[in-house]
């Protein structure tokens, strides 16, 4: 499946139905007089945050998104139905946004959330509403009005509990593949992630969602490299890890370009909690491993956790610094030897 994390679409309300001209010609009554009914509502556009999606592909190939319009009105005083509203499923995280890609529309982050963006317009009058002490027999009827129509972007914003930023090669996606069941994409050149993964990490009963975007690097906030586009799906991570190759460049000077892009960046990235890990310590002595870890202390890190993503040294210590962020509502488990009632205390069995 393609990733996707923005995309133009064009949407539009249905039209309100027509009113009716209709008279009443029962054979018995002698004054009949009008009865045209209303015409129907259109139908709304509504926005849905559903599960089950992380991409806006679908978008790439349906652009044009129009509800239904509503049923014209009928003699004997019926109204006419209304159009189906048209709801657009979106993944979590999704933002609307204006045709200036600037103004927030709306921001679906909760599970069945919905949004009526563009409301159906209302259906015309039929001459029945006409009629009046001076007006018995009316001819005229609303036409119904127009549904609203716009162009609005889609933007995802991944939802992720912890974000993983660094510099091209600096192992976050073999770090990704350790404690997660992610197949990410690992090789030994610049920019191998390409598109944010996403991974879900289970560490002492509990868990939390991990995302990791494509490497960093000096200028990103001008577009090097990938650039910084990404950097929207960590916005609303509770903390983020900062994964630092220590067989790379200076550790220190890596830190600094990674932090200034971030601050460049802005939208609150630079003020989120930080957990600095020195990576690839598999491949140095301990000697190094301590100097360069001062080295980063002295830099502005407030605690640096020595680790191997391709052996899986130090992941514990650094997953339970991680947690200290996160909410305790992320337990997953109960605490062994804690039944919920008196079935889950007894062995199963078919009888």
């Amino acid at each position: 499946m393609h990733f996707l994390d923005q995309a133009k679409i064009f949407i539009r309300s249905g039209q309100g139905g027509p009113g009716a001209v209709s008279f009443r010609r029962e054979k018995y009554v002698e004054y009949g007089g009008p009865d045209g009914g209303d015409g129907g509502k259109g139908g709304d556009i509504i926005f849905e945050a559903v599960t089950g999606l992380n991409t806006l592909i679908d978008f790439r190939y349906t652009q044009h998104f129009k509800a239904q319009r509503g049923h014209g009105g009928a003699g004997k005083n019926r109204t006419g139905a209304g159009g189906n509203d048209l709801v657009i499923k979106v993944p979590l995280g999704t933002q609307v946004l204006d045709d200036d890609r600037e103004t927030v529309l709306a921001d679906l982050t909760e599970v069945g959330q919905r949004v009526v963006l563009l409301r159906g317009g209302d259906g015309g009058r039929g001459n029945l509403s006409f009629k009046s002490s001076t007006n018995r027999a009316p001819r005229q009827c609303g036409p119904g009005w127009p549904g609203d129509e716009m162009y609005v972007w889609l933007r995802l914003k991944l939802l992720a509990d912890a974000g993983l930023v660094g510099l091209p090669n600096a192992g976050k996606s073999t770090f990704i593949n350790q404690i997660t069941n992610t197949k990410a994409k690992v090789g030994d050149y610049a920019f191998t992630t390409t598109r944010p993964q996403l991974g879900v990490v289970r560490h002492r009963a509990r868990e939390f969602v991990l995302a990791d975007i494509p490497g960093l690097i000096a200028g990103a906030a001008e577009g090097a490299g990938i650039g910084d586009r990404f950097l929207g799906h960590i916005e609303r991570c509770r903390v983020l890890i900062h994964l630092i190759d220590i067989h790379g460049t200076d550790p220190a000077e890596a830190l600094a370009i990674v932090e200034e892009e971030l601050a460049a960046y802005g939208a609150g990235l630079e003020d989120k909690p930080r957990v600095v890990a020195l990576n690839k310590i598999d491949l140095v002595d301990a000697e190094l491993v301590r100097a360069f870890s001062r080295e980063l202390i002295e830099a502005g890190a407030a605690r640096v956790f020595p680790i191997s993503g391709a052996t899986g040294s130090g992941m514990d210590d650094l997953l339970d610094a991680v947690l200290d962020y996160l909410p305790a509502a992320t337990t997953t488990e109960r605490p062994t030897g804690e039944v919920e009632d008196e079935a889950d205390a007894k062995p199963w069995s078919p009888i």
